[in-house]
Protein backbone atom coordinates (compact mmCIF):
# COMPACT_ATOMS: atom_id res chain seq x y z
CA UNK A 1 0.00 0.00 0.00
CA UNK A 2 1.04 3.24 -0.48
CA UNK A 3 2.81 4.88 2.44
CA UNK A 4 1.01 8.56 0.26
CA UNK A 5 -2.61 6.68 1.67
CA UNK A 6 -3.45 6.70 5.66
CA UNK A 7 -5.99 4.10 5.97
CA UNK A 8 -7.95 4.10 8.75
CA UNK A 9 -7.49 1.43 11.58
CA UNK A 10 -10.74 -0.02 11.48
CA UNK A 11 -11.09 0.34 7.51
CA UNK A 12 -7.34 -1.69 7.52
CA UNK A 13 -8.47 -3.97 9.65
CA UNK A 14 -11.60 -4.80 7.76
CA UNK A 15 -9.39 -4.93 4.10
CA UNK A 16 -7.37 -7.34 6.50
CA UNK A 17 -9.86 -9.86 7.44
CA UNK A 18 -11.76 -9.88 4.03
CA UNK A 19 -14.64 -7.96 5.70
CA UNK A 20 -16.75 -6.03 3.29
CA UNK A 21 -15.35 -1.94 2.66
CA UNK A 22 -17.33 0.53 0.94
CA UNK A 23 -15.15 3.42 -0.07
CA UNK A 24 -17.01 6.72 -0.08
CA UNK A 25 -16.07 9.70 -2.13
CA UNK A 26 -16.18 13.85 -0.54
CA UNK A 27 -16.84 15.84 -3.39
CA UNK A 28 -20.41 15.36 -2.68
CA UNK A 29 -20.07 16.78 1.01
CA UNK A 30 -18.12 19.42 -0.18
CA UNK A 31 -19.39 20.57 -3.23
CA UNK A 32 -22.37 18.53 -3.93
CA UNK A 33 -24.79 19.29 -1.04
CA UNK A 34 -25.25 23.02 0.75
CA UNK A 35 -24.53 22.91 4.44
CA UNK A 36 -25.50 21.70 7.11
CA UNK A 37 -27.33 19.47 5.09
CA UNK A 38 -23.74 17.98 3.55
CA UNK A 39 -22.97 16.79 7.14
CA UNK A 40 -25.98 14.99 8.05
CA UNK A 41 -25.95 12.99 4.26
CA UNK A 42 -22.84 11.94 4.88
CA UNK A 43 -23.37 10.71 8.54
CA UNK A 44 -26.73 9.05 7.03
CA UNK A 45 -24.50 7.45 4.20
CA UNK A 46 -21.60 6.17 6.46
CA UNK A 47 -24.86 4.67 8.85
CA UNK A 48 -26.46 3.19 5.92
CA UNK A 49 -22.97 1.19 4.82
CA UNK A 50 -23.05 0.02 8.86
CA UNK A 51 -26.25 -1.02 8.95
CA UNK A 52 -25.71 -3.35 6.11
CA UNK A 53 -22.56 -4.86 8.02
CA UNK A 54 -20.14 -2.98 5.73
CA UNK A 55 -17.25 -0.54 6.69
CA UNK A 56 -17.68 2.43 5.10
CA UNK A 57 -14.40 4.39 4.18
CA UNK A 58 -15.22 7.70 3.27
CA UNK A 59 -12.43 9.52 1.50
CA UNK A 60 -10.63 12.64 1.53
CA UNK A 61 -7.36 15.05 1.94
CA UNK A 62 -6.43 16.75 5.06
CA UNK A 63 -3.70 18.80 5.16
CA UNK A 64 -1.75 16.88 2.49
CA UNK A 65 -2.50 13.56 3.92
CA UNK A 66 -4.97 10.80 1.98
CA UNK A 67 -7.14 9.56 4.30
CA UNK A 68 -9.20 6.15 3.30
CA UNK A 69 -11.72 6.54 6.19
CA UNK A 70 -12.47 9.17 8.21
CA UNK A 71 -13.57 9.81 11.83
CA UNK A 72 -16.37 12.12 12.93
CA UNK A 73 -14.21 14.68 13.73
CA UNK A 74 -12.27 14.77 9.92
CA UNK A 75 -16.15 14.38 8.31
CA UNK A 76 -17.11 17.53 10.07
CA UNK A 77 -14.19 19.30 8.48
CA UNK A 78 -14.52 18.02 5.59
CA UNK A 79 -18.08 19.62 5.60
CA UNK A 80 -17.83 22.48 7.35
CA UNK A 81 -14.03 24.05 6.02
CA UNK A 82 -13.78 26.64 3.19
CA UNK A 83 -10.58 25.69 1.66
CA UNK A 84 -11.18 22.31 0.45
CA UNK A 85 -10.56 22.07 -3.18
CA UNK A 86 -12.36 19.77 -5.60
CA UNK A 87 -9.29 17.30 -6.76
CA UNK A 88 -8.81 14.76 -9.80
CA UNK A 89 -6.54 12.54 -10.13
CA UNK A 90 -3.55 15.16 -11.82
CA UNK A 91 -4.48 17.50 -8.81
CA UNK A 92 -3.95 14.89 -5.73
CA UNK A 93 0.34 15.51 -6.17
CA UNK A 94 0.02 19.16 -6.08
CA UNK A 95 -2.67 19.37 -2.99
CA UNK A 96 -0.52 16.65 -1.28
CA UNK A 97 2.86 18.50 -1.68
CA UNK A 98 1.20 21.90 -0.54
CA UNK A 99 -0.03 20.19 2.52
CA UNK A 100 -3.55 21.39 1.28
CA UNK A 101 -7.18 19.98 1.62
CA UNK A 102 -9.59 18.41 -0.72
CA UNK A 103 -12.57 16.37 -1.81
CA UNK A 104 -12.06 13.30 -3.88
CA UNK A 105 -14.16 13.24 -7.26
CA UNK A 106 -14.98 9.78 -8.93
CA UNK A 107 -12.05 8.97 -10.48
CA UNK A 108 -9.37 10.25 -7.57
CA UNK A 109 -11.78 7.85 -5.29
CA UNK A 110 -11.54 5.09 -7.23
CA UNK A 111 -7.75 5.28 -7.84
CA UNK A 112 -7.36 5.50 -3.95
CA UNK A 113 -9.86 3.23 -3.28
CA UNK A 114 -8.10 0.45 -5.65
CA UNK A 115 -4.72 1.39 -4.31
CA UNK A 116 -5.92 0.85 -0.54
CA UNK A 117 -7.43 -2.40 -1.62
CA UNK A 118 -11.31 -1.75 -1.70
CA UNK A 119 -13.03 -2.69 -4.86
CA UNK A 120 -16.71 -1.08 -4.24
CA UNK A 121 -17.49 2.12 -4.41
CA UNK A 122 -20.87 4.13 -4.43
CA UNK A 123 -21.65 7.61 -5.45
CA UNK A 124 -24.18 9.95 -6.79
CA UNK A 125 -23.35 10.00 -10.06
CA UNK A 126 -20.68 9.86 -12.57
CA UNK A 127 -18.69 12.44 -14.79
CA UNK A 128 -19.11 11.92 -18.52
CA UNK A 129 -19.21 13.58 -21.95
CA UNK A 130 -20.63 17.22 -21.53
CA UNK A 131 -23.27 19.05 -24.17
CA UNK A 132 -21.43 20.40 -27.12
CA UNK A 133 -18.21 18.70 -26.90
CA UNK A 134 -17.95 18.17 -30.45
CA UNK A 135 -16.51 21.40 -29.96
CA UNK A 136 -14.99 21.71 -26.47
CA UNK A 137 -13.57 18.41 -26.10
CA UNK A 138 -14.88 18.31 -22.50
CA UNK A 139 -15.10 14.82 -21.11
CA UNK A 140 -14.97 14.08 -17.54
CA UNK A 141 -11.70 11.92 -16.34
CA UNK A 142 -13.95 9.81 -14.37
CA UNK A 143 -14.05 7.90 -17.84
CA UNK A 144 -10.58 7.38 -18.70
CA UNK A 145 -9.67 6.72 -15.37
CA UNK A 146 -12.58 3.98 -14.84
CA UNK A 147 -11.35 2.74 -18.42
CA UNK A 148 -8.36 1.72 -16.74
CA UNK A 149 -9.53 0.96 -12.46
CA UNK A 150 -10.75 -2.24 -11.80
CA UNK A 151 -13.45 -0.89 -9.06
CA UNK A 152 -17.54 -1.57 -9.23
CA UNK A 153 -19.11 1.69 -9.05
CA UNK A 154 -23.03 2.19 -7.55
CA UNK A 155 -24.27 5.18 -9.50
CA UNK A 156 -27.69 6.12 -10.27
CA UNK A 157 -26.09 7.01 -13.91
CA UNK A 158 -24.75 10.03 -14.83
CA UNK A 159 -25.31 13.74 -14.12
CA UNK A 160 -28.42 14.57 -16.31
CA UNK A 161 -26.66 17.52 -17.10
CA UNK A 162 -24.33 15.51 -19.33
CA UNK A 163 -24.45 14.36 -23.23
CA UNK A 164 -26.22 10.76 -21.80
CA UNK A 165 -26.24 9.40 -25.29
CA UNK A 166 -22.71 10.07 -26.03
CA UNK A 167 -20.84 9.00 -22.53
CA UNK A 168 -22.51 5.71 -22.96
CA UNK A 169 -21.00 5.05 -26.59
CA UNK A 170 -17.77 6.20 -24.52
CA UNK A 171 -18.10 3.66 -21.98
CA UNK A 172 -18.79 1.00 -24.55
CA UNK A 173 -15.55 2.57 -26.72
CA UNK A 174 -13.61 2.26 -22.90
CA UNK A 175 -14.63 -1.16 -21.96
CA UNK A 176 -16.44 -0.08 -18.98
CA UNK A 177 -19.18 -2.84 -18.11
CA UNK A 178 -22.31 -1.35 -17.30
CA UNK A 179 -25.46 -2.98 -15.62
CA UNK A 180 -28.71 -1.86 -14.53
CA UNK A 181 -29.73 -2.58 -11.27
CA UNK A 182 -33.27 -4.45 -11.76
CA UNK A 183 -34.24 -2.34 -14.86
CA UNK A 184 -33.35 -2.25 -18.27
CA UNK A 185 -32.90 1.54 -19.22
CA UNK A 186 -29.93 3.70 -17.58
CA UNK A 187 -30.72 6.57 -14.87
CA UNK A 188 -30.80 10.09 -15.00
CA UNK A 189 -29.33 10.89 -11.62
CA UNK A 190 -32.50 13.01 -10.91
CA UNK A 191 -34.24 10.91 -13.03
CA UNK A 192 -34.79 7.11 -12.82
CA UNK A 193 -35.02 6.96 -16.53
CA UNK A 194 -32.11 8.96 -18.60
CA UNK A 195 -34.02 7.14 -21.70
CA UNK A 196 -31.39 5.18 -23.05
CA UNK A 197 -31.15 1.45 -22.59
CA UNK A 198 -28.48 -0.60 -20.90
CA UNK A 199 -27.57 -3.95 -22.21
CA UNK A 200 -27.44 -5.75 -18.95
CA UNK A 201 -29.77 -6.31 -16.02
CA UNK A 202 -29.20 -7.80 -12.67
CA UNK A 203 -31.66 -8.23 -9.82
CA UNK A 204 -29.33 -9.10 -6.67
CA UNK A 205 -26.52 -8.09 -5.11
CA UNK A 206 -25.26 -11.41 -5.94
CA UNK A 207 -25.57 -11.42 -9.35
CA UNK A 208 -22.89 -8.68 -9.41
CA UNK A 209 -20.66 -10.12 -6.85
CA UNK A 210 -20.78 -13.00 -9.37
CA UNK A 211 -19.53 -10.65 -11.93
CA UNK A 212 -17.12 -9.14 -10.16
CA UNK A 213 -15.72 -12.92 -9.18
CA UNK A 214 -15.90 -13.78 -13.16
CA UNK A 215 -13.56 -10.18 -14.48
CA UNK A 216 -11.07 -10.89 -12.01
CA UNK A 217 -10.78 -14.10 -13.16
CA UNK A 218 -10.28 -12.72 -16.29
CA UNK A 219 -8.01 -10.15 -15.24
CA UNK A 220 -9.93 -7.17 -16.53
CA UNK A 221 -8.97 -3.46 -15.32
CA UNK A 222 -11.57 -1.89 -16.41
CA UNK A 223 -14.89 -0.58 -14.23
CA UNK A 224 -17.82 -2.22 -13.31
CA UNK A 225 -20.55 -0.05 -13.21
CA UNK A 226 -24.20 -0.72 -11.64
CA UNK A 227 -26.79 1.58 -12.47
CA UNK A 228 -29.04 1.94 -9.79
CA UNK A 229 -32.42 4.57 -10.22
CA UNK A 230 -33.15 6.60 -7.50
CA UNK A 231 -36.38 5.49 -6.31
CA UNK A 232 -39.78 6.36 -8.25
CA UNK A 233 -41.28 8.53 -5.43
CA UNK A 234 -37.79 10.45 -5.00
CA UNK A 235 -37.26 11.12 -8.58
CA UNK A 236 -37.72 15.12 -9.29
CA UNK A 237 -40.54 15.26 -11.52
CA UNK A 238 -39.27 15.06 -15.05
CA UNK A 239 -40.98 18.36 -16.64
CA UNK A 240 -39.60 20.68 -13.69
CA UNK A 241 -36.21 18.51 -14.45
CA UNK A 242 -36.50 19.51 -18.01
CA UNK A 243 -37.17 23.11 -17.35
CA UNK A 244 -34.99 23.93 -14.48
CA UNK A 245 -31.95 22.21 -16.79
CA UNK A 246 -32.32 24.28 -20.20
CA UNK A 247 -32.53 27.36 -17.75
CA UNK A 248 -29.43 26.50 -15.89
CA UNK A 249 -27.59 25.48 -18.91
CA UNK A 250 -28.58 29.17 -20.83
CA UNK A 251 -27.20 31.22 -17.89
CA UNK A 252 -24.32 29.22 -17.28
CA UNK A 253 -23.46 29.75 -20.89
CA UNK A 254 -24.56 33.51 -20.57
CA UNK A 255 -22.32 33.36 -17.50
CA UNK A 256 -19.30 31.94 -19.18
CA UNK A 257 -18.86 28.90 -16.56
CA UNK A 258 -17.03 25.89 -18.58
CA UNK A 259 -15.23 22.83 -17.66
CA UNK A 260 -15.29 21.56 -14.14
CA UNK A 261 -17.31 24.71 -12.96
CA UNK A 262 -20.45 23.80 -14.95
CA UNK A 263 -21.81 20.68 -12.43
CA UNK A 264 -21.57 22.76 -8.92
CA UNK A 265 -23.17 25.57 -10.59
CA UNK A 266 -25.81 23.38 -12.34
CA UNK A 267 -26.68 21.82 -8.83
CA UNK A 268 -26.35 24.62 -7.12
CA UNK A 269 -28.96 26.11 -9.68
CA UNK A 270 -31.29 22.54 -9.28
CA UNK A 271 -31.55 23.47 -5.78
CA UNK A 272 -32.20 26.91 -5.63
CA UNK A 273 -34.61 26.53 -8.83
CA UNK A 274 -36.75 23.78 -7.49
CA UNK A 275 -37.01 24.90 -4.44
CA UNK A 276 -34.98 22.45 -2.39
CA UNK A 277 -36.35 19.33 -3.96
CA UNK A 278 -33.37 18.50 -6.19
CA UNK A 279 -31.59 18.23 -2.84
CA UNK A 280 -33.89 16.03 -1.25
CA UNK A 281 -33.11 13.75 -4.85
CA UNK A 282 -29.82 14.25 -4.83
CA UNK A 283 -29.62 13.18 -0.50
CA UNK A 284 -31.95 10.04 -1.52
CA UNK A 285 -30.31 8.53 -4.16
CA UNK A 286 -26.58 8.90 -2.79
CA UNK A 287 -28.34 6.68 0.63
CA UNK A 288 -29.90 4.36 -1.73
CA UNK A 289 -26.57 3.75 -3.70
CA UNK A 290 -24.89 3.33 -0.38
CA UNK A 291 -27.36 0.82 0.64
CA UNK A 292 -26.85 -1.13 -2.42
CA UNK A 293 -23.10 -0.89 -2.53
CA UNK A 294 -22.84 -2.25 1.02
CA UNK A 295 -25.12 -5.23 -0.09
CA UNK A 296 -22.83 -5.84 -3.36
CA UNK A 297 -19.45 -5.55 -0.73
CA UNK A 298 -20.73 -7.92 1.64
CA UNK A 299 -21.84 -10.67 -0.97
CA UNK A 300 -18.63 -10.12 -2.68
CA UNK A 301 -16.71 -10.85 0.65
CA UNK A 302 -18.89 -14.42 1.44
CA UNK A 303 -18.14 -15.24 -3.12
CA UNK A 304 -14.52 -14.65 -1.97
CA UNK A 305 -14.98 -16.78 1.42
CA UNK A 306 -16.29 -20.09 -0.66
Amino acid sequence: MPTAITVHPEVAAAISAGKPVVALESTIISHGLPRPENLRVAQEVEEVVRARGAVPATIAVLDGSVLVGLDDDQLAEVAARDDIVKAGVRDLPVVMSRSASAATTVAATSIIARASGIDVFATGGLGGVHRQARDSWDESADLTTLASTAVTVVCSGVKSILDVGATLERMETLNIAVVGYRTPRFPGFYLADSGHAVGWQVDDASEVADIMQARSALGLGSALIVANPIPASDQLDPDLHDTTLAQGLAIAQDRGITGKDVTPFLLDHFHRATHGASLAANAALIVNNADLAARIASARALAVDR
